[in-house]
């Protein structure tokens, strides 16, 4: 009995494995050089699926005065730490209309994450540190991933379509103007590339080292 129960279970779970699809990305510049930290979403062609209710805590970190990862992309209502693994203390901060917040001046880890409850693009910024820059993309769909420093990423999803877009820090342009409808309801995998233009990377120099004791 326990042999047939557990023979039935595991032809249930085979089709749902089989109909796995996946969407390959990938994201290059004007030259033909890869884009690391570009956001790729899939956005199905109707209305989003109920999706569960909890998601995965995530975490920005603060490193040599740099935020690590330097892009995030998370779902919405997704909570995110920052924690603050430097020997001095660090303000956070955000005065994007999709999260607005700030971290007064700290060491360790804040006591409560931050929760970001609506899509769209981040910034993050530190009041001591001018030249510490972040992004946190908060995506409406679950369907999303980074590219690597090869410009690719794979996006795991249901057969179906979608609209799918591209998103950098230094995207010159609509991120809507890189959409394109794609249909994986007849393959497990469909190649995607995109070639972007990015504009240059503006950036405040570091400050040099503080002497000793003055502790930011």
């Amino acid at each position: 009995m326990t042999t047939s129960l557990g023979a039935l279970l595991g032809l249930a779970i085979i089709p749902a494995v089989a109909q796995a699809a996946q969407i390959a990305a990938s994201v290059n510049d004007d030259s033909g050089r890869p884009v690391a930290d570009a956001v790729v979403v899939a956005v199905p062609v109707d209305a989003l699926r109920a999706l569960p209710d909890r998601v995965p805590t995530r975490m920005v970190d603060q490193v040599d005065k740099e935020f690590v990862p330097k892009v995030l992309a998370v779902r919405v209502g997704t909570s995110v730490t920052f924690p603050n693994h430097d020997n001095v203390r660090h303000h956070v901060y955000s005065f994007s209309p999709a999260k607005r917040f700030e971290l007064p001046l700290y060491a360790g880890v804040p006591a409560e994450p931050v929760v970001f409850d609506k899509p769209g693009v981040v910034v993050l910024g530190c009041n001591i540190h001018d030249w510490m820059l972040g992004y946190v993309y908060v995506s409406e769909s679950p369907y999303f991933a980074k590219t690597k420093g090869d410009g690719k990423a794979v996006i795991e999803l249901p057969p179906h379509a979608y609209v799918v877009r591209v998103w950098h820090p230094q995207l010159d342009g609509d991120e809507k103007a890189t959409s394109r409808t794609i249909d994986v309801t007849r393959s497990g995998k469909v190649d995607a590339v995109w070639k972007v233009t990015l504009k240059p990377e503006v950036r405040v120099r570091r400050a040099p080292i503080p002497s000793p004791g003055r502790g930011y």
